[in-house]
């Protein structure tokens, strides 16, 4: 009884993390690239039925196995594309296919995004929300044009679809650099560091996108489906409530066998 006691309580438990993951999603069906996630479960250990105690035929004592519940392992990421918003607003990115943009976090690490939601500072960089600088490898050229120009502005700042960013001034083009987009092999190889920033799992190794493919003045959506997710949803409260009555019942069965023994 212990047992069915357990069983159902580990399958509440992974139930439990399969709703926060579907409730993490709906909050952020509309985050610029956002990413959904899903949980993977796993047996857990099996036990065979041939010991001191069981009423069993000999033939079941030999095949028959108790299994002691289920949990859930890791968050899997649905890396797909998501659709594309046309904004108008220069300073936005969208990737349009594999990849990542690095930013330059305030601690000065380097993390991972695909919002591509960006806006000027002060000083003329490119930022996200969070005021993290996105990475543009300019040349030694580019940054003596740059800040001659006192930086990128919403009018002189264009990036080209192979990533190449260009200065806009009295009605010339500059090159100053390129953007790269990054990846990693594997697609849980990174872990959610909030604020749809990403970073890599120790020992990954991030390689640069070949050929990649960016637009201008588009930003990507959330590739959440809220129907898939209410859907998911549903199915998942439905399992949550079967392990809960099975602890119910099991309690229950308990009761009348204590009774039953005095």
């Amino acid at each position: 009884m212990l047992r069915a006691l357990d069983a159902s309580k580990s399958g509440m438990m992974a139930m439990q993390d399969k709703l926060d993951a579907i409730s993490n999603n709906i909050s952020n069906v509309n985050t610029n690239g956002y990413k959904r996630v899903d949980v993977s479960f796993q047996d857990l250990v099996y036990q065979t039925l041939n010991k001191k105690g069981y009423p069993v035929t000999a033939a079941a004592a030999n095949t028959s196995l108790e299994g002691l519940g289920v949990r859930a392992t890791q968050l899997l990421r649905d890396n797909s594309q998501g659709e594309l918003n046309n904004t108008g607003v220069a300073t936005d990115i969208a990737v349009d296919g594999q990849g990542y943009f690095a930013v330059k976090l305030n601690d000065g690490s380097t993390g991972y995004t695909r919002t591509g939601e960006f806006t000027t500072d002060g000083n003329g960089d490119i930022v996200d929300k969070s005021g993290n600088r996105l990475t543009i490898n300019l040349t030694a050229q580019g940054k003596q044009a740059v800040t001659a120009a006192g930086g990128f502005t919403q009018n002189n700042f264009k990036v080209a679809p192979d990533g190449t960013v260009t200065l806009q001034q009295n009605g010339t083009s500059t090159k100053v650099g390129n953007i790269d987009l990054y990846d990693a092999v594997g697609d849980n190889s990174m872990v959610s560091a909030g604020g749809n920033l990403y970073v890599p799992k120790p020992g990954t190794t991030m390689y640069k996108v070949k050929n990649p493919n960016m637009l201008q003045g588009f930003t990507e959506n959330s590739n959440v489906d809220i129907s898939t997710e209410m859907t998911e949803m549903i199915m998942t409260q439905r399992a949550f409530d079967m392990s809960s009555s099975a602890i119910k019942n099991s309690d229950e069965m308990w009761g009348l066998i204590n009774n039953m023994r005095k």
